[in-house]
């Protein structure tokens, strides 16, 4: 299973209404691309004080394997969802950091 992490840091004018439409909108491929198994998102709730370097939001995809994980890269609706979350954060894409993780799960 690759799980696919993505952490922003948001534009201090992008509000909570924006940033839900956006998860929103990365929870909805689930439907659109086999493979794609879970979208977790949401804000950081970690009590260790300035760990998060600033990257207060974020969400994670998981999927069967690299070939699902590469078709939601190269999907469509996935790029304009990227587009628009390069607009939101700060910095553009600076704001945005993306790790993955193949797990044995």
């Amino acid at each position: 299973m690759i799980r696919h992490c993505v952490f922003i840091r948001f534009k201090p004018t992008i509000g909570a209404a924006a940033k839900t439409e956006i998860f929103d909108e990365i929870a909805a491929l689930k439907d659109r691309i086999p493979g794609l198994l879970a979208v977790h998102s949401g804000t950081n709730v970690s009590p260790e004080t300035g760990m998060d370097k600033g990257f207060s939001d974020g969400f994670i995809v998981d999927f069967d394997d690299s070939f699902a994980r590469d078709a939601y890269l190269e999907d469509e609706e996935h790029k304009k969802i990227g587009a628009k979350l390069v607009a939101a954060a700060l910095d553009g894409v600076k704001g945005i950091l993306v790790f993955d993780l193949e797990t044995d799960d």
